[in-house]
């Protein structure tokens, strides 16, 4: 990119993660962002004020694009309520693992980040609960699902499976029964929302 183009946040946030997945979170800088870019790091500061804000909004760019995926399923209205929440956590699941897998660089990123910018991730947490608690409600009237605060039960169901999508469970999901593992917590939940 010239420097004579205009610089936007998109361009900022591409070449910062191609930078990241060059060098890993730890060692890019400011700087190393700005050479791809062909402008100066000062330059970068008017758009992002620290190293850990141009991290946040990869971060969140990459969250956006998860939320928007699993609102897809969400808003469908094909099939069951109880079809599209096992979807739904199949989905998430999935992308996870791939993130994890195959951009380990932009995943170790995206760890650290649930450990630091406790905002951003609450906030998308609290979208994806609210994407749940969309289609527990779509289960209620359709009488498949029983509960009456379905804003809590998406919570729980949430925090229930956890475990096999939080970053901070990525070394217990390559484990041999884990697929199995959640398929149990599943039936669980089924027994519970019925």
């Amino acid at each position: 990119m010239a420097n004579d183009q205009p610089l936007t946040k998109e361009a900022i946030l591409d070449a910062a993660a191609q930078v990241l997945r060059r060098y890993g979170p730890e060692k890019t800088s400011v700087v190393d962002v700005a050479k791809v870019l062909q402008v100066s790091h000062g330059t970068l500061y008017r758009h992002f004020p620290s190293k850990a804000a141009l991290r946040e909004a990869v971060t969140e760019r990459w969250l956006l694009h998860i939320s928007d995926s699993l609102q897809l399923i969400a808003d469908q209205t094909q099939g069951s309520a109880q079809e599209r929440l096992h979807l739904w956590f199949v989905t998430l699941i999935s992308i996870k693992r791939t993130f994890r897998k195959e951009d380990p660089e932009m995943f170790s990123m995206y760890a650290n980040v649930t450990l630091e910018s406790v905002e951003i991730i609450q906030h998308h947490v609290n979208y994806l609960i609210s994407q749940l608690a969309q289609i527990i409600e779509a289960g209620v009237k359709a009488a498949e699902f029983h509960t009456e605060a379905t804003d809590v039960t998406a919570k729980a169901v949430f925090l229930a499976t956890s475990r096999f999508h939080h970053p901070a469970h990525a070394r217990e999901w390559s484990s041999a029964t884990s697929e199995q593992e959640f398929e149990n917590v599943w039936q669980l939940i089924l027994t519970g929302l019925k």
